[in-house]
């Protein structure tokens, strides 16, 4: 079945001067949408996907529907990743901060070895 498709479509754009596409027309909008600082996809946040479809007509809330419950585990667990793995990233400053000061300490230590006055100049500065 695939294969046959595959020859059907190179045989039209081969015989068609308009040019042939098979892009996948999920992705209508999706530009627009990052542009404008939206979701890449029309159902991934905001007010229809986040908020209760009804309530109870007292005002309480509705209990969340299966797919808030996972969408709201999905972001806690993305949130503690980020926490994660900023503490992993300050950590790693931290220990390059202290390598970066013991080689300097040990360049310092090492000039101080090779590089002593002469005797003179030490006479010279005690009088």
């Amino acid at each position: 079945m695939a294969a046959s498709l595959r020859t059907f479509c190179s045989a039209v754009s081969r015989q068609s001067k308009r040019p042939f596409s098979s892009s996948c027309v999920t992705l209508a909008g999706q530009k627009w949408r990052l542009e404008n600082g939206l979701a890449r996809g029309g159902s991934e946040y905001g007010p229809l996907t986040d908020l209760p479809d009804w309530s109870y007509t007292d005002g309480r809330p509705a209990p969340p529907l299966k797919g808030q419950i996972r969408r709201q585990k999905q972001r806690e667990e993305f949130a503690r990743r980020a926490v994660c793995l900023s503490a992993e990233v300050d950590e790693g400053m931290k220990r390059w901060q202290e390598k970066k000061e013991e080689k300097k300490q040990k360049e310092e230590h090492v000039k101080s070895l090779l590089l002593k006055p002469k005797a003179n100049v030490l006479l010279k500065n005690k009088k």
